[in-house]
């Protein structure tokens, strides 16, 4: 399982987040400012529209309070790597 960690500005926090869901290879996204993870989101293979509503619904609600913060991704390995 691979993991990246890179940092945003919190009005790009939404866009990038179904970005990375959009991928299809993600396993977990999790949302830190500072050392704090504010926010956690396991995804599996196959995830529905309506699944993902809410948790996009925080991340939008998230975006909108934080200023600079960090998105750390879990991918699932790809057979064969």
């Amino acid at each position: 399982m691979g993991v990246e960690q890179f940092r945003i500005d919190g009005d790009r926090l939404l866009t990038e987040v179904k970005r990375l869901v959009a991928e299809g290879n993600v396993r977990r996204i999790s949302i830190k400012q500072g050392d704090h993870t504010i926010a956690e989101f396991p995804l599996t293979v196959g995830v529905a529209g309506a699944v993902l509503a809410p948790w996009l619904a925080a991340v939008g609600a998230i975006a909108a309070l934080v200023t600079d913060c960090s998105i750390v991704v879990e991918r699932v390995d790809k057979p064969g790597a």
